[in-house]
């Protein structure tokens, strides 16, 4: 049976390295340390304390064993070591352990240990990502588990040769010499440059967060989601996804490419019957052979990775091959020219489909076959033949060119006048090193769609081609740009958190994925930079910009570069590409699985699931859908521009969230890679958000809308995560800063607002008695400003804790419910009268503080026995009046709409009668914001004695609201003196300052301008200084 024993130390926090910043409630944890060690067949014979569950203690004497160091067990004649960490199981030594496996993106150590990756126990080469069990829950600790491997791999077949088997593919092989001839070899350098600066920037940015802490399987999705919250990572995560699996679209189409045009074309299921019909021909074909592929390659994966990890070395062996011949093919050039030519008329190529076996030229010379038949005569006998007559001189006869170009076989036939005018010659496709081409290839030759495809440096007759003439030229079959080639290329420099993603494999991931990765772009960008000069230098032009090798009788233009023969190319190209579109449809279903286990995204649970080896079935079928999309589109060159949208986003803010942590100081971050800087995170976040619009604005317009459409599910609808993100820190930064900016002066009269203090009351079940409270501030509010909602316990706070936390889970569900947004507050008092008291001096923090206490009017006042009910409302007035707070008390509250009853018809009536600054104004203007208050009318009631002028104090009123851009109907109200109490006559505006207030809206235009501060903007909020007098 099983035994398992638990070792309590206790041990001060500074001992533990890094603990503060890897748990989030470390200041809450105990200080003792917790070992978990299993032992499994224990032997019989062993003392009973040891073979069942013991709880030993250990104080901490001078004999005690040294906290720091692991116990060692034996059983069935085996050491084991019993690690303090439960997820340690590989058998490294402590000291070496804390800085690796204490990770910043663990949550709750204590609680929801990592499991160890489903591929560690691979110590050869292999290029999968992580395995999905690497995010599962740990499982239980009584369950028996088979010992695993510790992971040794290193730098080299760990990081550096996955990132160069994902960097290299399919744009080398077939596109990187078509950028070359289409941007000359200056914007083409321009062009790597750009886009490997890109990605080396992200790298050091990537490093940075990697070695900040152990990245689980996922990649980049855990380097953004613990970087800038869930709500980033899960959009980055869902673009950085269908980045990954449009890519495996793209290099399917790759391969499809190769197979139908450069290895086997008689395997086309669909023929043109005419020139216009060869593109939708060509289309159909990679749909129909790249579905297959697809559903065979999805098929293998959902069989088992292992069968893909043991084609990993193939795949980079045919990649490095590959690579290889075209450095030497250009070497030898310089003294062994390739045998390739092209055919060209004048300046512009011709199709070596048109030419075939026939020679380049417009005549051939054909000699004449002298006749041997006799002429037989009448008995039979034939004359004889003159043996010394001359044979008959050769004649010109016209080649296939010369059919294809004029009207009829005839030497005489009327011809093309561009045919006509110039000669046709071959030229040679590779010149080689040797030779000057460099200088025709330097500069950018863009074409349009249905252009011909020219040797610049010649001189050609002005006579222009149409495209829809159906001649044997070579044409242009997309309209090219600077912008449309960044965004082609961008994909042969991704790749480059194949590193990251597989930290779990390495022997010290802290130090190889930094060096790996780095290495690897080093690698791969003076790859790029060498293969555009030497295609420049050795190629011509012409065959440079011929995309499909169409003059070179369908060959592939990188194949003859390469040595000793081109199928080396064509044959290496086509299995790295399959091996790299098999690795995107391992790899993506992952990270799917990595976005569904952490529960922030409700709708993709079910993606989570898997067999019961933790492969992602769902997942995968998931992702081979939409990779069929991407097929369907049937265009390498359409849907690169889309994954590089994916990608340069995912990159943009890997740079975000690395420059982030770095100004906000956080003290979680201490990365172990310390060669990074804010300012290169900031470049890099520019560089791409730079080529996200320059390859294609509206893709890029696309990726965002997606992006942020995911961003605002996952705040609404997503589940609540604490992953001590840098967005947290950002938003506390700014709330401190924003409160430091309100302390700098007063408010002025145009941005006051009521900032309500809401005060309810709890019955002895702790419900609310008044919840439409809360519903008329919500309507009042419409989600703008400050809304503090309090209550006020009776009792002692050392009692009646408990009490305050049920109290304040109320108000939030409340506040939930009405959907008030704002802060809750309970305090513990003695008497009611002093926590409302404290509340209202207390409640808020620097200038975001309430300037409104609404509250309820009590009821029952006279019928209750109790004195304790208006005496506290009396005292709330009280201190309302002193703190110079407006006072908001709303009777029959119960009657009020609530928000799911909005009022068809009515007024809101406002009688304008106690000078309060404008503030009855403002109110039922406030209340009509809501949906519930919208079709309300509203009404103004002003009392006028009966010796003043109703009808003249009608039309200032009228005058006045109109330039307080108010929508109201005006009443006056005649009113005896004997009918006003003293007192509201003293309270109530007198007629002389009415009366003066109402004449200078009536000012002349000249005038008004000098009057308006105290007489217009100033009388529409002037509730800010006297709205203590409500």
């Amino acid at each position: 049976m099983a035994s398992v024993r638990f070792t309590v130390t206790p041990t001060k926090a500074e001992d533990l390295p890094g603990l503060s910043d890897t748990s989030p409630d470390g200041s809450s944890r105990s200080s003792a340390r917790v070992r978990f060690g299993s032992r499994e067949s224990v032997s019989r014979s062993e003392p009973l304390s040891e073979a069942s569950g013991a709880v030993t203690t250990s104080a901490g004497t001078a004999g005690a064993e040294t906290p720091d160091r692991s116990q060692t067990e034996q059983g069935d004649g085996h050491a084991k070591l019993s690690n303090v960490y439960i997820n340690n199981s590989h058998g490294v030594d402590d000291d070496d352990f804390y800085d690796r496996n204490l990770a910043l993106f663990e949550e709750e150590m204590d609680t929801r240990p990592k499991v160890s990756s489903l591929l560690n126990r691979l110590a050869n080469y292999t290029n999968l990502t992580q395995g999905a069990k690497e995010h599962e829950e740990a499982e239980n600790i009584g369950e028996k588990r088979k010992p695993s491997k510790s992971p040794q791999m290193g730098t080299f077949m760990g990081v550096y040769l996955p990132c160069l088997q994902n960097i290299f593919g399919v744009i080398l092989f077939l596109r990187l010499s078509w950028v070359v001839g289409t941007a000359g070899v200056l914007q083409a350098l321009c062009i790597v440059f750009i886009c490997c600066c890109c990605t080396m920037l992200t790298a050091i940015s990537m490093s940075a967060i990697a070695t900040n802490g152990v990245v689980p399987a996922g990649g980049s999705y855990f380097l953004i989601s613990r970087s800038l919250g869930p709500e980033f990572g899960g959009a980055v995560g869902l673009c950085f996804y269908l980045g990954t699996t449009f890519s495996g679209a793209m290099y399917i189409l790759g391969a499809m490419e190769i197979l139908l045009m450069y290895m086997v074309p008689a395997a086309a299921l669909f023929h043109a019957h005419d020139e216009d019909g060869e593109e939708a021909a060509q289309l159909n074909n990679m749909r129909v052979y790249g579905s297959l592929c697809l559903l065979l390659m999805a098929l293998l994966v959902f069989v088992g990775v292992k069968y893909v990890n043991k084609l990993a070395s193939v795949f980079l062996a045919c990649v490095i091959v590959s690579i290889l011949s075209i450095y030497t093919g250009a070497l030898v050039s310089a003294f062994m020219p390739r045998p390739f030519t092209v055919c060209v008329l004048g300046t512009r190529a011709i199709s070596g489909h048109a030419v075939g076996d026939g020679p380049c030229a417009k005549m051939v010379l054909k000699e004449q076959v002298q006749e041997t038949e006799a002429n037989v005569t009448l008995n039979g006998t034939a004359p004889p033949l003159n043996a010394s007559a001359p044979p008959p001189p050769p004649t010109e006869s016209p080649t296939h060119l010369w059919e294809l170009f004029c009207s009829s076989p005839q030497p005489n036939a009327s011809c093309d006048s561009y045919f006509t005018q110039n000669n046709l010659s071959e030229i040679q496709a590779i010149p080689g090193l040797g030779s000057d081409v460099i200088t025709e290839n330097i500069w950018s030759s863009y074409l349009s769609k249905g252009e011909v495809l020219e040797k610049r440096p010649l001189p050609s007759p002005n006579i222009p081609h149409p495209p829809s003439n159906r001649l044997p030229y070579v044409f242009a079959d997309i309209t090219t740009s600077f912008t449309l080639l960044v965004g082609i290329f961008f994909p042969a420099v991704t790749g480059i958190m194949a590193g990251s993603n597989r930290s779990g494999d390495l022997r010290d991931a802290q130090r190889s994925i930094p060096i790996g990765s780095i290495l690897a772009i080093l690698t791969t960008s003076l790859v790029y930079l060498s293969s555009v000069l030497l295609f420049g230098a050795c190629i011509e032009g012409v065959v440079l910009r011929d995309k499909f090798g169409d003059s070179l009788r369908g060959s592939l233009v990188v194949g003859t570069l390469s040595w000793p023969s081109p199928w080396v190319i064509v044959i290496g190209s086509f299995f790295s590409t399959c091996g790299a579109g098999l690795q995107s449809l391992t790899g993506a279903p992952r990270l799917l699985q990595a976005i569904a286990k952490d529960n922030i995204i409700p709708f993709l649970r079910v993606f989570g699931e898997g067999k019961a080896n933790g492969e992602p079935t769902w997942a995968l079928l998931l992702t081979a859908l939409i990779a069929e999309l991407g097929i369907l589109i049937a265009s390498l060159d359409l849907v690169a521009p889309i994954l590089s949208m994916f990608f340069l986003m995912c990159y943009l803010f890997v740079n975000l969230a690395c420059a982030l942590q770095t100004l906000l100081r956080t003290p979680n971050w201490r990365p172990r890679f310390s060669y990074y800087h804010w300012t290169l995170s900031f470049l890099g976040m520019i560089i791409c958000l730079a080529l996200m619009f320059i390859s294609s604005w509206y893709y890029a317009i696309v990726a965002m809308v997606i992006a942020g459409m995911i961003y605002k599910y996952i705040e609404y609808h997503g589940a609540e995560k604490e992953w001590g993100d840098g967005i947290r820190g950002l938003s506390l930064s700014a709330a401190r800063f924003a409160l430091l900016r309100l302390e700098e002066g007063p408010l002025h009269t145009k941005n006051w607002r009521p900032q309500l203090l809401v005060l309810l009351k709890l019955d002895e079940d702790a419900h609310v008695k008044s919840p439409r409270l809360l519903t008329f501030a919500s309507q009042l509010k419409a989600g703008k400003g400050l809304t503090i909602v309090g209550t006020v316990i009776s009792g002692n706070f050392l009692n009646s804790y408990g009490e305050s936390l049920a109290a304040e889970q109320t108000l939030k569900q409340l506040m939930e419910q009405e959907r008030v947004k704002g802060f809750c507050q309970c305090i513990v008092a003695q008497k009611a009268r002093e926590g409302i008291s404290h509340m209202i001096q207390a409640s808020g923090l620097g200038g975001m503080r309430h300037n409104t206490v609404l509250m309820g009017w009590p009821h029952t006042w006279r019928q209750s026995e109790d004195t304790h009910t208006w005496k506290t409302f009396i005292n709330t007035v009280r201190v309302t009046t002193a703190a110079h707070l407006a006072l908001l008390v709303p009777k029959n509250i119960s009657l009020f709409p609530g928000n799911t009853e909005p009022c068809a018809e009515g007024y809101i009536d406002v009688w304008w009668i106690v000078h309060d600054g404008g503030m009855l104004m403002l109110l039922p203007f406030l209340l009509r914001q809501h949906k519930v208050w919208r079709k309300c009318g509203m009404r103004i009631f002003t009392v006028a004695q009966m010796e003043d002028n109703s009808i003249q104090m009608k039309k200032d009123l009228a005058t006045f609201l109109y330039h307080l851009r108010i929508e109201a109907e005006v009443e006056v109200v005649e009113v005896h003196d004997s009918d006003i109490s003293a007192y509201t006559y003293e309270r109530t505006l007198m007629m002389e300052q009415r009366s003066q207030m109402l004449r200078q809206m009536r000012l002349s235009k000249s005038d008004r301008p000098r009057e308006r501060g105290p007489a217009g903007e100033g009388q529409e909020l002037h509730a800010a200084s006297d709205q203590h007098r409500l």
